[in-house]
């Protein structure tokens, strides 16, 4: 799964920088009896479902022409827009994340908890800050990044 990551990685790459895209993530997984190519992309000011169905649609082309086949099963191509609540993978994404509104989850409980949301104040190689809120107070956590399952941006309520 890791190869065909790799592969569509390479050829979506090119089709994304004509068209000023960039990737935020793929993922190739089964789901019931099916196999799904999910290919999350964006740019400033966010993407539309046109400029999805053009990248599809090249992608599409790219694939169907590589001998042999990367994908050897039948799959389903999906290319949309991370969404509001997109994940942090890269660097560069928890960069530009900061002071935005994020939620992360561990592996272990920290002080007792699961997961975290709050505002993010500062990223280094091993940590992330967050401005939380528990009850009426405001308190600044560091986390150890190896203990960050997952990381995504999120809505306030």
């Amino acid at each position: 799964m890791a190869n065909v990551v790799e592969i569509v990685t390479d050829l979506v790459t090119p089709i994304l920088e004509d068209y000023q895209f960039y990737l935020v993530d793929i993922e190739y997984v089964k789901e019931g009896k099916n196999w799904f190519l999910r290919v999350f992309i964006d740019k400033d000011g966010g993407i539309d479902i046109n400029e999805c169905a053009l990248v599809s649609e090249a992608l599409g082309e790219k694939l169907d022409t590589i001998e042999p086949d990367p994908i050897p099963q039948a799959y389903f191509l999906e290319v949309s827009s991370p969404g509001a609540e997109r994940p942090l993978k890269k660097e560069e994404d928890y960069v530009n994340a900061i002071d935005d509104y994020i939620n992360i989850s561990f592996y272990q409980a920290v002080e007792g908890e699961k997961q975290y949301q709050g505002f993010l104040k500062e990223v280094t190689p091993e940590t992330l800050t967050l401005l939380v809120k528990i009850k009426t107070q405001e308190k600044e956590m560091t986390f150890d990044r190896k203990n960050i399952a997952k990381a995504r941006l999120a809505i306030q309520f």
